[in-house]
């Protein structure tokens, strides 16, 4: 059985930050096969703990700042199967940075397996119009940092 490491692992020369999880069940269709769609939501969880990890979570984005994140644009490629009970590491990599939007690189590995890669783009919009928005400049501080 693979070991997992217990906690997010950010590595600082590359600023790449890695989210472990555990394939369950109900991540799985009746083959035991993770369904495609539940890569989406590892890839979104994954995002989510970086930005928690840099200080910041959606809540208090909406709150203090009046924005919320989406997705813009997606696109992805399926490598190889993760399985039931697999531990695998979502991988959350800055690639570009915008004013309003930014270009996450991200992947998907059981130990040193690529099992999914995909490129996310994040825009950044006004929590009550939807509309375009800067990103918050505490924000992109980090950010830049990140890249």
């Amino acid at each position: 059985m693979s070991r997992m490491p217990a906690r997010p692992v950010l590595q600082p020369e590359l600023f790449a930050y890695s989210f472990p999880l555990r394939v369950y069940y109900e991540n799985t269709d009746a083959g035991g096969v993770v369904y495609h769609a539940e890569y989406l939501k590892f890839l979104e969880r994954a995002r989510t703990e970086w930005l928690r990890h840099l200080g910041f979570d959606h809540p208090a984005l909406a709150r203090s700042h009046r924005v919320s994140r989406v997705v813009t644009a997606l696109a992805i490629d399926f490598v190889k199967p993760a399985r039931l009970d697999d531990a695998i590491a979502v991988g959350v990599h800055l690639e570009s940075l915008g004013k309003a939007r930014c270009v996450f690189a991200q992947e998907i590995r059981r130990e040193d397996e690529v099992l999914v890669r995909a490129r996310v783009t994040v825009a950044c919009v006004a929590a009550d119009g939807m509309k375009p928005a800067e990103i918050p400049e505490p924000l992109r501080r980090k950010m830049e940092a990140a890249i």
